[in-house]
């Protein structure tokens, strides 16, 4: 008997290992992505302020609520609130998807303040607030040379974590070790694992704008279409790096540019949080699902992309 599916993100995610998040805490958006499949929910800053312009009707009452209560606080302060007020209540909507998978689904991902990506202590004494709101709170944290010291202590404290600001391969491998370190230590003291279940996000698009930016800034004219592979040649060979380390950290991939960054990944046992403009895109689309994570870069792309990054203030782009 042949199988229907709803869309192409929900044919997906029930066909093959990989996961799709949705990039926003917005209850609406949200909803829409558990209808096609998701099973996550990544948020920050500025995601939080887009909802806030969306749903303030929904929100007005409880800020004249803070604001009265804590006639002392900065705006920041009532900022990071609600901030995590939105967060506790995009992570009940994934509660029964986080019990069901035994931790290893269900996570709503809630970020650090970025003013602390240079503090490891101040990074890790918020993680494990934000941990304390609610069973299935992912720390967003930077993989910085601070957020990778952090990442190891909370995750030897029991916090699953995302990694975040990540661009390469070698910065990916960095946060994944920590990680590793952590458990270890957290295992080492009697403690189980088995409910966490760690990230690191790559930013494919940001990469692939960065190049862009600096082929316009050098004057040079791409080939059409190479340079939105760059952040697909870096994720590709970081699933084959952690694949054969072993490594627990499953990667993310994230800032959505066209629609190699969703049809490239299929079939990897990674992590696809898709804005919801890019959802819809996707399941309006005639892309078909097929496994494509094994699939090598072009090499056509691979050696214009080596070639350009080796003039870019970018570390040299891997074979994948």
């Amino acid at each position: 008997m042949s199988r229907t599916f709803r869309s192409p993100l929900h044919e997906m995610a029930s066909t093959t290992p990989t996961q799709f998040w949705n990039d926003s805490c917005a209850t609406s958006d949200l909803q829409y992505a558990l209808e096609h499949g998701a099973v996550g929910a990544t948020s920050n800053p500025t995601i939080v302020a887009g909802v806030l312009q969306r749903e303030f009707a929904d929100w007005k009452t409880r800020i004249h609520e803070l604001f009265k209560a804590q006639p002392s606080w900065t705006e920041a302060q009532i900022t990071w609130k609600l901030i995590e007020e939105m967060s506790v209540r995009g992570a009940a909507l994934l509660q029964p998807t986080h019990e069901q998978s035994g931790g290893q689904k269900g996570w709503l991902s809630i970020q650090t303040n970025p003013e602390f990506h240079s503090d490891p202590e101040a990074l890790a004494t918020q993680a494990l607030h934000f941990a304390s709101l609610a069973p299935n709170l992912m720390v967003k944290m930077p993989a910085t040379a601070a957020g990778v010291v952090a990442i190891e202590e909370v995750t030897a404290q029991g916090v699953s974590v995302n990694a975040t600001v990540s661009f390469t391969a070698p910065q990916a491998v960095a946060v994944a070790e920590a990680v590793e370190r952590g458990l270890k230590r957290r295992e080492a003291a009697g403690h189980s694992t088995a409910n966490m279940a760690p990230v690191c996000t790559i930013m494919v698009g940001r990469l692939d704008d960065w190049l862009k930016v600096c082929s316009d800034k050098q004057g040079s004219v791409p080939t059409p279409g190479t340079l939105d592979w760059a952040g697909v040649a870096v994720f590709k060979n970081a699933v084959k790096t952690f694949k054969q380390a072993g490594y627990r950290t499953r990667l993310l991939s994230a800032a959505y540019r066209n629609h190699l960054h969703w049809s490239q990944f299929i079939g990897g046992d990674v992590i696809l949080t898709i804005p919801p403009d890019w959802q819809r895109k996707f399941n309006a689309s005639t892309v078909p699902v097929v496994s494509r994570i094994d699939e090598p870069v072009p090499a056509h792309v691979m050696t214009e992309l080596s070639e350009r990054s080796r003039t870019s203030a970018v570390p040299s782009i891997p074979r994948a």
